[in-house]
């Protein structure tokens, strides 16, 4: 199932589920100081940055992301780029909550003509998460294990529902599997919990994907995006180390813009992406907490660099990290990438020039046209097509 492209119709009742859930949850008065701080910001600064830059500004010297985005596509970054840097992380855990995603995503449904979901889904308790199938009457031939991004101090499953439902539509038609499925898992967020939850909680989370791929671990594809990345990363280190887990390692991992070291000082704000380094420490250090180390591997995976370990913990099938040439992590993103090539695993990787952070959940939402919509979803499909083909028709 994949819907139409955002239109401004969707973001302003996008605002109306928000706006209640934050006087609920963050207070009125805090949503109310938050907007006025934001207001200077949004009605005078950010207008002129986007005029002069989009207008006034020579091609040479705009930022690569601006060089060819939409003004749609420009205004929205620039809006969640101050929301990163400003905004407090308890009104972002709102904007991402399932008491805004969920009604929005199903408010998207009718304005596309559908009363119901064309492909079956489910919240499951044990682990948390959303669980979706095309056929849920038989075994899935092929399943995604997918950990969320935004920071561990927001995000949902819910806020990317779309995005998994796209990608399970399109292993299907266009992948040539049978049976497609997918767990999303829902973890728990900073401050309620800080390491080792999270990696605790992902682990439980693969386990069960192996129930529902009938203990075939040749069957899953592990994936995440950003914070939701490294926990996979961190998933591996955890899975190898197990003696009776080495068996069970997944057929191919797709990190998209992993956050591979959580304390770097490559980490760096970039022209283009909406990433804030200030805060990415901020948000880090939180996960982290008092009783864990930056340099820990299970922590921050991009701090490990025992080479056996690694080859221990690729998956049978290698890796494919998707990434975009603009973004804060794709220093990390490079150096993780060299390393592992280095040990002689198979990995591969797909970097979208003048791109950023997780470009392929950001251009199924931002972009026109399906062909540039699906870019990200249709090379992570091609590649487990290519590197999972034994176990389609099973």
């Amino acid at each position: 199932m994949i819907l139409d492209q955002i239109a401004w119709s969707d973001c302003f009742v996008f605002l109306l589920f928000l706006a209640p859930q934050l006087i609920v949850h963050v207070g009125l008065l805090a949503t109310a100081a938050c907007a006025l701080r934001a207001l200077p910001h949004l009605l005078i600064v950010m207008p002129y940055q986007l005029v002069r830059e989009r207008y006034f500004v020579p091609l040479s010297a705009k930022s690569p992301f601006v060089q060819h985005c939409t003004l749609f596509q420009d205004i929205v970054i620039r809006c969640v780029r101050y929301a990163f840097a400003f905004i407090p992380a308890s009104i972002g855990k709102v904007f991402f909550s399932k008491n805004v995603s969920l009604p929005f995503f199903r408010f998207r449904m009718l304005r596309n003509g559908l009363w119901k979901c064309p492909i079956y889904w489910r919240e499951t308790d044990s682990p948390k998460g959303l669980y979706m199938i095309w056929d849920e009457t038989r075994r899935p031939d092929v399943v995604v294990y997918y950990c969320h991004g935004g920071g561990f101090s927001m995000g949902s499953a819910y806020f990317y529902i779309e995005f998994l439902l796209a990608w399970v539509s399109l292993l299907k038609t266009e992948g040539g599997f049978s049976n497609p499925a997918l767990f999303a898992l829902e973890y728990t967020l900073v401050p309620e919990a800080t390491y080792p939850t999270q990696v605790q909680e992902a682990l439980a989370g693969y386990k069960y994907c192996l129930e529902i791929a009938g203990g075939a671990p040749e069957k899953i594809c592990v994936s995440g995006d950003s914070a939701g990345a490294t926990l996979i990363l961190s998933l591996l280190l955890c899975l190898s180390d197990y003696a009776n887990m080495r068996s069970k390692l997944p057929a191919l991992a797709i990190p998209i813009s992993p956050w591979a070291t959580i304390i770097s000082e490559k980490n760096q704000n970039t022209p283009s992406d909406y990433l804030n380094a200030e805060s990415l420490h901020l948000y880090g250090s939180q996960y982290i907490g008092t009783k864990a180390s930056s340099t820990d591997a299970l922590v921050s995976p991009g701090s490990c660099k025992d080479k056996a370990w690694w080859r221990r913990a690729s998956p049978s099938k290698g890796w494919f990290f998707v990434y975009g040439a603009e973004e804060v992590f794709a220093p990390e993103a490079k150096e993780m990438i060299a390393m592992l090539r280095q040990i002689d695993v198979k990995v591969e990787e797909h970097e979208e020039g003048g791109w950023i952070h997780a470009w392929p959940v950001v251009k199924l939402f931002l972009c026109n046209g399906s062909r540039e919509r699906l870019g990200g979803l249709r090379a992570m499909v091609s590649m487990m097509t290519t590197k999972m083909a034994a176990v389609k028709g099973t």
